[in-house]
């Protein structure tokens, strides 16, 4: 018997105010990020004071908000947010791309490492190393709010574990026949890879290695699992595919030109 979903995305209401699982992963992502690096600051880790810990934490926020959002609208959706551009500001009608967070957290971390008053405390690899690990563990509960939402459903399939779709409470047009749950394996992915960086971590390393190892892994898994993924297809890749693969590349050159002596103690 397939699983029928109808999980009601909405935690409670607060008068006209929602309060969905999905804005709430995000509220409390960006906490454990200030959570974190408070505690790496106290350890010594990193020398910010508490004003420039703030911003860090502003800046990713629009990072990943800004970036998130325009890459959905004008990547996955440019037609439907050029014909109607207001919408773009309606993020609680969903719409969030990983890429495009992925990108904007870059962008806003590396801006923030090149203040004048930060870029001799600590390095964008450094920071990037310490973002990463809780970064993914974030990442993979987004994905279960995904799930509580009823979004990304897989392709049609007869497996046991498939997923009924038709009732789900948040997609205003439900897809028929019985679908993989593919945002849950691709949940499965992150915490997997959270648990290779928690365990790279332990080993000394070079700054950056954390950062560039992320993104390589999260870009063989979603290459992997996007075949699960019912989008739309071209030269037999989805678009999130085709990104990744950039990632891919990308992380494995840098990681092969800079960071072989980090690759060597993984394997030895």
């Amino acid at each position: 018997m397939p699983f029928i979903h109808n999980i009601n995305p909405t935690l409670f209401n607060i008068g006209p105010l929602e309060i969905r699982y999905y804005g709430l992963v995000y509220v409390l992502g960006f906490l454990a990020i200030f959570l974190y690096f408070n505690y790496l600051v106290k350890k010594g880790k990193i020398k910010l004071t508490k004003e420039e810990l703030y911003d860090f934490v502003f800046y990713n926020m629009l990072g990943v908000l800004i970036g998130s959002r325009l890459l959905h609208c004008f990547v996955w959706q440019p037609a439907y947010y050029l014909s109607q551009p207001w919408k773009v500001f309606f993020i609680w009608e969903g719409g969030m791309a990983f890429h495009g967070g992925l990108l904007g957290v870059a962008l806003a971390t590396y801006l923030f490492s090149r203040k004048p008053e930060i870029r001799d405390k600590v390095s964008f690899a450094r920071l990037g190393d310490y973002i990463a690990i809780p970064g993914s563990f974030i990442l993979a509960v987004g994905r279960i709010a995904n799930f509580i939402n009823g979004e990304l459903p897989g392709r049609l399939t007869n497996v046991s574990w498939c997923i009924d779709y038709t009732k789900s409470m948040f997609i205003n047009s439900p897809p028929e026949g019985c679908r993989h749950p593919q945002v849950l394996y691709a949940a499965a992915k992150r915490f997997l890879v959270f648990g290779t960086l928690l365990w790279l971590n332990k080993k000394k390393h070079k700054d950056g290695f954390i950062m560039w190892s992320m993104i390589t892994l999260f870009g063989i898994g979603r290459v992997a699992i996007d075949f699960f993924r019912d989008d739309p297809v071209f030269l037999g890749l989805t678009t999130g595919q085709h990104l990744s693969l950039v990632m891919v590349i990308v992380g494995t050159y840098v990681l092969a030109k800079h960071y072989r002596k980090d690759l060597k103690k993984v394997f030895d």
